[in-house]
C-alpha cells in the first residue's frame, strides 16, 4: 500500500484551519450566546479535523486520489459552514428583528422547522406538548375531539373526528380544512401551534371556519370538552356483531377482548360474523394495530416495518388464535382510516381473512418513533421507518383500496302503494296451507341512515347463507 504525500500535506493545513476556528474571541466572554456559538463552531472543527487525520491515514491512500474520502471531508465542510451561516442569522434576528424574540423561542422554531421540512408527522415536541401527547395515548385528555394534519397548503385538515366529541356532534367531517381559529389564520402556524390553540379550558367555545370539498368557507363553534375515548364500542345487528374501534390506544385491544366475549355471550350458536368499523379511525400505537390483527388471524406476516437501513426490517408475525372462530368479517373503511387503522385492514385483506368495503383509506404508512431528549422534558416525534401490507405493498399516499367500493350514501325505502300482487286478483286461488292467507310482513317505513354499514350486515348475512346451504 501506498503512502500518499499529499495526503500528508493536507492534513497539518487543516488541523491548522480548524484550530484557528476554535481559537477563544474575546467578546464571546461579554455575550454568552456568541460563547455558545463558538462551542458550536468549535465542535464542529473538531470533526472536520478528525476528518483530517482519518484523511492521512494510510487508508486514504487505498482510493487514487482520495476521491471518497475527500468528498466525505467536503461533505463536512459544507456542515461546518451551514451551522456559521445558521449562527450568523441566529445573531442577527436577535439583534435586528423589529421586536425582540426570545432565544428559546427562536431556537425552538428553528428546531420545530428542520423536523417541519422533513414530512408533515415529524415534530418538536415541547414539554408541554410532548405531556399531551402521552395523555392522548392513555385515551382521556382534553380539547374538541378532531384528529389532524397539516395539509401542504398550509391549512390544518381533519383526519378524523372522533366518536361522541365534541367535533364530531358539531358536524366536522374528515377532509374539512381548518383556515382559522377565532378568525385567527392557520396558515403560518406549525401544527403543534395549531393543536394547542384549539385546546383550552373546559365550558369554553372555539370558533373554526372549515372549507369543505372547495366550498365557500362557513364557521362551526365548538365547546371545549374533556375527551374521554371509549376506545371500542359494539352491538349485536340481528345475528352479526359490530364492533367500532375509534382508535388506536393503550385500551384498544382490552376493549376488542370484552366487545368478542359479549357477542358471543348474547348470540351464541346463532352469530353469524362480525363488521369491524374502522371508519374515521386516526390510528394510535402500533403495537394495538399489531395486536388487533392477530385477534383474527392464525399465522403469517402482519405487517414489516423498514427504516433507512436495509438491514433494519422487522416483521411482525401472528400468532395461533382466531377470537372470530373463522366466521365471515366485513372490515369498513374511509377516507379517515389512517395508519394503524390501515395495517389492521390491510393484514386482513391481504391474508383473505376479511371483505374490506368502502371508500379508499388516507394512506399514512409512516412509523414515527417518540425520541424523548435530555433537556427540559422535551422531545421529538420523528417518522424512521415506512410500514408494508404482508403482500408488500406500502399504502403511503396510496391508502388500501377496498375490494368492494361502497360511498357514503343515505338509503330510504321506498314502497309503492299501489303494487299490485296475486292475493288481489279476483277469484285467486287460496294457499294450500289452512287458515287465511297472511299476505306479506310488513316493510319497516324508514330511512337506512349508514349505507355502508347496512351493505356490510347485507354481506354478512350472504356469506353465511351460502355457507350455510354448501354444507347442508
Amino acid at each position: 500500500m501506498m503512502f500518499d504525500p499529499a495526503a500528508s500535506r493536507s492534513a497539518p493545513l487543516k488541523v491548522e484551519r480548524a484550530c484557528a476556528v476554535a481559537r477563544p474571541d474575546p467578546s464571546a466572554q461579554r455575550d454568552p450566546w456568541r460563547a455558545a456559538l463558538a462551542a458550536l463552531a468549535a465542535l464542529a472543527a473538531a470533526t472536520l479535523l478528525a476528518a483530517a487525520l482519518l484523511g492521512a491515514s494510510p487508508a486514504f491512500a487505498q482510493s487514487e486520489g482520495g476521491g471518497e474520502t475527500e468528498a466525505a471531508a467536503q461533505s463536512e465542510r459544507d456542515t461546518f459552514e451551514m451551522l456559521d451561516l445558521f449562527g450568523q442569522v441566529f445573531e442577527q434576528v436577535r439583534r435586528e428583528y423589529v421586536e425582540d424574540v426570545s432565544d428559546k423561542k427562536l431556537i425552538e422554531s428553528a428546531i420545530q422547522g428542520m423536523l417541519r421540512s422533513l414530512d408533515p408527522h415529524s415534530v418538536y415536541l415541547t414539554e408541554e406538548s410532548y405531556d399531551a401527547m402521552r395523555t392522548n395515548t392513555r385515551g382521556e385528555f382534553g380539547g374538541l375531539g378532531i384528529e389532524v394534519t397539516m395539509d401542504e397548503s398550509g391549512y390544518v385538515r381533519v383526519v378524523s373526528p372522533i366518536d361522541d366529541t365534541p367535533a364530531s356532534r358539531a358536524g366536522v367531517e374528515a377532509g374539512d380544512l381548518i383556515t382559522h381559529l377565532d378568525d385567527d389564520p392557520v396558515q403560518g402556524l406549525t401544527l403543534n401551534e395549531a393543536v394547542e390553540m384549539m385546546r383550552g379550558p373546559v365550558g369554553s367555545d372555539i370558533t373554526l371556519t372549515i372549507v369543505r370539498n372547495g366550498e365557500d368557507p362557513f364557521d362551526v363553534t365548538i365547546t371545549r370538552d374533556q375527551i374521554r375515548i371509549q376506545s371500542v364500542r359494539s352491538r349485536t345487528e340481528d345475528d352479526i356483531g359490530y364492533i367500532r374501534i375509534t382508535s388506536f390506544s393503550g385500551q384498544t385491544q382490552a376493549g376488542l377482548d370484552r366487545a368478542i366475549d359479549k357477542i358471543k355471550e348474547d348470540l351464541g350458536d346463532s352469530l353469524q360474523g362480525f363488521v369491524i368499523d374502522l371508519r374515521n379511525n386516526p390510528g394510535g400505537l402500533l403495537d394495538q394495530a399489531i395486536s388487533v390483527s392477530d385477534t383474527f388471524l392464525d399465522r403469517g406476516e402482519i405487517v414489516s416495518t423498514r427504516g433507512r437501513d436495509p438491514e433494519s426490517i422487522q416483521r411482525f408475525q401472528a400468532t395461533e388464535g382466531d377470537r372470530a372462530d373463522d366466521l365471515p368479517i366485513v372490515v369498513l373503511i374511509n377516507g379517515g382510516s389512517a395508519s394503524a387503522s390501515e395495517i389492521v385492514a390491510g393484514a386482513l385483506q391481504d391474508h383473505g381473512r376479511a371483505v374490506v368495503l368502502g371508500t379508499k383509506s388516507f394512506g399514512k404508512g409512516s412509523v414515527q418513533t417518540i425520541m424523548p431528549l435530555n433537556r427540559r422534558g422535551a422531545a421529538i416525534k420523528l417518522t424512521t421507518q415506512r410500514y408494508y401490507t404482508p403482500s408488500g405493498r406500502s399504502i403511503q399516499a396510496k391508502g388500501i383500496e377496498p375490494d368492494i367500493v361502497v360511498e357514503r350514501a343515505t338509503l330510504e325505502v321506498i314502497e309503492n302503494e299501489n303494487q299490485r300482487s296475486e292475493a288481489d286478483l279476483r277469484n285467486a286461488l287460496d294457499t294450500d296451507e289452512n287458515g287465511p292467507n297472511e299476505g306479506d310482513e310488513e316493510t319497516a317505513d324508514r330511512a337506512v341512515d349508514d349505507y355502508q354499514l347496512a351493505r356490510a350486515l347485507d354481506l354478512i348475512q350472504g356469506i353465511a347463507l351460502y355457507q350455510r346451504r354448501a354444507a347442508q
